[in-house]
């Protein structure tokens, strides 16, 4: 299935380089049954957002390397992809930028159509093919319509989605220059927390031989907190976010959660629903066709 990653490190500009490339279970070492696209979004000092995308699997590729290690950003949004809706192109590749905002997901639902006839005039912030990017479309609209709310926002579209389409998964992250945002909903497909306290240690691996260790002295000077579709080390505080719970990080890194769901999807999809393409997509560790 698709691959999310999330990383906010507070009040400073972090480098993300462990997770992305050097962690036991790293973005990198995920993207070998990833075939279809890699992403990461981040944001400059001025809060604009950056995103390098390619329509490509991220190992082996110059660009993902070199971006996982230069990239400085207090948010940071990552996707692997694995196409369930749309062609493999860049216009389709995670994360997608709306208002200033980025937007990452893995999962499936069906219903475009209504959809569509839903987001109206914001038909027009979509680009490319994705279920994703129309999803992330209607929480810019409901979050317009609620003033800016953006949580407010996030709810109002996730209200609206499991009561009138057929979903599998809607799990997601979110990054403004100084929030996310992260959504698991329904059960389908995990999502994972993990709180660093600036106390807590450093990063560190070593190969089986000792021959070799990856230190990340950055990250363990500080707080930070690190969303993953799966733990991507062996830290014990990894948590499964619960169905239907939303996960805000603002700048103090204060996780704030609430239940913004409580009831399956009024159409709730299973992978015997899917065909084998999307279904393939949302099942670990399968590669492509």
């Amino acid at each position: 299935m698709c691959r999310l990653f999330g990383l906010h490190g507070g009040e400073r500009r972090v480098a993300a380089t462990f997770w992305l490339i050097e962690s036991p279970d790293s973005l990198l070492a995920q993207s070998r049954t990833q075939p279809d696209g890699y992403g990461i979004g981040t944001f400059e000092e001025d809060g604009s957002p950056d995103v390098d995308k390619r329509p490509l699997r991220a190992l082996g590729d110059e660009l993902f390397a070199r971006e996982a290690c230069e990239e400085r950003s207090r948010t940071f949004v990552a996707h692997l992809r694995f196409a369930s809706t749309g062609r493999t192109a860049e216009e389709n590749t995670h994360p997608f930028e709306q208002h200033g905002r980025l937007f990452a997901h893995n999962g499936v639902f069906w219903g475009l159509d209504a959809l569509e006839e839903r987001l109206g005039e914001h038909r027009a912030l979509v680009q490319g093919d994705t279920d994703s990017e129309r999803l992330f479309a209607l929480i810019t609209r409901e979050t317009e319509r609620r003033g800016g709310d953006l949580g407010e926002g996030i709810c109002a579209a996730v209200e609206w989605m499991a009561r009138s389409l057929p979903i599998y998964s809607l799990n997601f992250v979110l990054t403004t220059p100084t929030d996310l945002w992260a959504l698991r909903y329904p059960e389908g497909n995990d999502l994972y927390v993990l709180e660093r306290a600036d106390d807590c240690g450093s990063l560190e691996e070593s190969s089986a031989t000792g021959s070799m260790r990856v230190v990340s002295p950055e990250l363990a000077t500080c707080r930070s907190v690190v969303l993953g579709t799966e733990r991507m080390d062996d830290d014990p505080e990894w948590r499964l976010l619960e169905v239907g719970e939303l996960l805000h990080v603002p700048g103090d890194l204060t996780c704030v959660s609430r239940t913004v769901i409580d009831r399956p999807p009024a159409h709730h999809l299973t992978l015997e629903d899917l065909d084998r393409r999307a279904a393939a997509s949302q099942t670990a560790d399968t590669e492509a066709a």
